[in-house]
């Protein structure tokens, strides 16, 4: 984690004061279960609780420890002994290293989830606002970065909302599907440890029973999970590139706020750049980075290798924490962008009304001219607009094999931009509801 692109609630998930203190509650819940099965002292399991929930675990005892006995889960557990005393002889009854690692970073990717939830409320938030805001502000529509037919800037924003709205459940269902817990001993068998200490830990932590663990819980659920995160970071640069095209000097549609006293440039003082959302994108690239290792993954040896443990102590602080930051950053961008309707209203008269071109091809054809004529027709007058830089109504209204079947009436009637947005309230009530 890099503190520049880290915020304090999503990186405290995945501290090491974080961690033990769940490492803890892993042991104790199971403890509590044990006594009520007669097989750990009630008054054990109530001194666990007791010694441990009042403790500071020493981060760096335990890394002392683990420097000797290179087992970061012995090492938490003899720290533990330390501080409970005797009773410690009960801890981890029947359990394995991954009972407790495995259900430990289940409850972290979910409550990294839900403050992920959280950060995608707020940012469909601002969108939705913004979507409203400007629903009948005409622009450009592009294909292939090239002038094409007019749509309004909210609706832009209006598919933004409707992806990042698939992207929240799409992570509920991520969030779900990793809130497992395993405690089931070595290889999975429950042989040591009775399958009611399971049931009993996931319910308090909030989780469900893994099925079959063999020892580990299934990486394919962790896959899903960062795949998940990858598919949210390609919705946050898709946005971002949007703002990072139309803020071109030679577009100047939207722009990123730019605040007083702000610098662009350390050598061209006129620069206002499109920083945050260049650096949106830069982040969208390492989230999806971490997808890859998280599928391969996936393929353990037989019931458990570790070859897992060093990918997951990386990417899953990295992703939940690079992803929060990017969501936050994006939130701010669409709350506070600057958008001008104006240079909007500019560039879609700046080609001379190429862009009602469809309209004019449709009519002709609807007056009985051929597909293939109609469109010759229509072409042929387009290209003196691109190459001579003409009228393109004047054009049409000048070619007679035009005017043979469409009146010069019925052409300016044809250039209208209310056409083209007739149906975004019906789009918007598609995204939004009809609330």
């Amino acid at each position: 984690m890099i503190p520049r692109y880290s915020r304090g609630e999503m990186a405290a998930i995945w501290s090491p004061e974080t961690k033990f203190r769940i490492w803890f509650e892993i042991e104790a819940h199971a403890a509590d279960a044990m006594a009520d099965l007669g097989i750990v002292p009630k008054e054990a399991a109530k001194t666990i609780w007791e010694k441990g929930k009042a403790a500071t675990f020493n981060v760096a005892r335990i890394d002392e420890i683990e420097r000797e006995v290179k087992h970061d889960v012995i090492a938490f557990l003899t720290h533990l002994a330390e501080i409970v005393g005797p009773d410690a002889r009960f801890v981890h009854q029947g359990m394995t290293s991954s009972d407790v690692l495995d259900t430990c970073l289940n409850v972290q990717l979910v409550r990294a989830a839900d403050i992920l939830l959280d950060d995608l409320d707020a940012l469909l938030a601002a969108v939705k606002r913004r979507a409203f805001e400007h629903n009948d502000t005409v622009c450009m529509g592009r294909s292939h970065g090239i002038h094409a037919e007019p749509t309004t800037f909210g609706l832009k924003l209006a598919q933004a909302y409707a992806e990042f709205d698939r992207n929240r459940a799409r992570l509920l269902d991520a969030r779900r599907e990793v809130a497992t817990c395993a405690i089931s001993g070595a290889v999975g068998t429950f042989a040591n440890v009775d399958p009611a200490v399971e049931a009993h830990v996931a319910k308090k932590l909030g989780l469900q029973p893994e099925p079959v663990s063999t020892q580990v819980i299934p990486r394919d659920r962790h896959a899903i999970y960062f795949a998940t995160l990858a598919v949210i970071a390609s919705s946050i640069e898709r946005l971002s590139i949007e703002i990072r095209h139309l803020q071109r000097t030679e577009v100047r549609e939207a722009e990123e706020y730019f605040s007083p006293g702000q610098k662009g440039s350390s050598a061209m003082p006129h620069k206002r750049n499109p920083i945050l959302t260049e650096n949106l994108a830069g982040l969208a690239r390492m989230v999806r980075a971490y997808a890859l290792p998280a599928m391969e993954n996936v393929a353990l040896w037989h019931e458990r290798d570790i070859s897992h443990s060093s990918v997951e102590r990386m990417i899953g602080p990295d992703a939940t924490v690079t992803l929060d930051f990017a969501l936050h950053r994006l939130t701010g961008v669409v709350d506070k962008l600057v958008v001008y309707p104006e240079r909007m209203q500019a560039i879609l008269d700046s080609l001379g009304g190429l862009v009602h071109s469809q309209r004019v091809l449709l009519a002709l054809t609807q007056a009985g001219v051929s597909r293939e004529d109609a469109y010759r027709l229509v072409q042929v007058n387009a290209m003196k607009v691109w190459e001579e830089s003409k009228d393109f109504l004047a054009e049409l209204k000048a070619d007679p094999e035009v005017t043979a079947h469409v009146s010069a009436a019925e052409l300016e009637a044809l250039f209208d931009l209310g056409y083209h947005v007739k149906h975004v309230d019906t789009i918007f009530a598609r995204v939004f509801g009809d609330g």
